[in-house]
């Protein structure tokens, strides 16, 4: 079993990506960087040499390096395609619990064009359920990412709290920032909890 079925980053057998992924260095354990951004763009740059890099592939290439780059900070646990509940028919790409705020949700695209809208609304029903969450859009293309970081300033994106590209300098100090956080397992959620539960074995008693 290769390093990246062992952590859960990938299930299942004969994913494509996954191969292409472990074709593009021995182990990302071993990949030399001095800063996160590096680590992306050294993997990014890889893949895309890649005989076989394509469109298809690039959004699960993409979530790969992220994740890995995760487990080299040891910034964990990391959840992927991720449910949260109350948050119906919402797959988030990668996602922490804090102490602090609740869920942190990364969302992964290597470009955006209209897809930051979808972002924003399953950050938007994230908030709803977990007020304190905090949504980042984490992307490749800097000139979609300036416009949308627009966007959030004057209030046309209200779900996310900020869109980073990963291979520039912002990325490194959410990486930073991240580690601020306290991170753990999220809680087991009582759906209905009180003191007066009126149960048949407390009514048969009065029999």
């Amino acid at each position: 079993m290769n390093k990246l079925n062992q952590l859960g980053i990938t299930v299942g057998k004969d994913n494509k990506a996954e191969v292409v992924f472990d074709s593009l260095f021995p182990s990302f354990m071993t990949v030399k960087y001095k800063k996160p951004s590096d680590y992306i763009l050294t993997y990014w740059e890889a893949f895309q040499k890649h005989p076989e890099g394509n469109n298809n592939l690039n959004g699960k290439i993409f979530e790969y390096i992220l994740a890995t780059l995760f487990v080299r900070e040891n910034i964990l646990p990391l959840y992927m395609s991720a449910k949260v509940a109350f948050v119906p028919n919402v797959i988030y790409d990668l996602m922490f619990y804090t102490a602090e705020r609740g869920p942190i949700c990364i969302s992964a695209k290597t470009s955006l064009r209209e897809r930051y809208k979808q972002a924003d609304l399953e950050a938007i029903a994230l908030k709803y359920v977990h007020r304190k969450a905090l949504s980042y859009l984490v992307t490749l293309e800097a000139n979609e990412a300036k416009s949308v970081k627009a966007k959030i300033k004057c209030g046309d994106v209200i779900g996310l709290d900020n869109v980073i590209v990963a291979t520039n300098s912002d990325f490194n100090d959410l990486i930073e920032e991240l580690k601020t956080f306290k991170f753990s397992e999220p809680p087991t959620v009582k759906v209905i909890e009180s003191n007066q539960i009126i149960t048949i074995d407390k009514v048969n008693a009065l029999k």
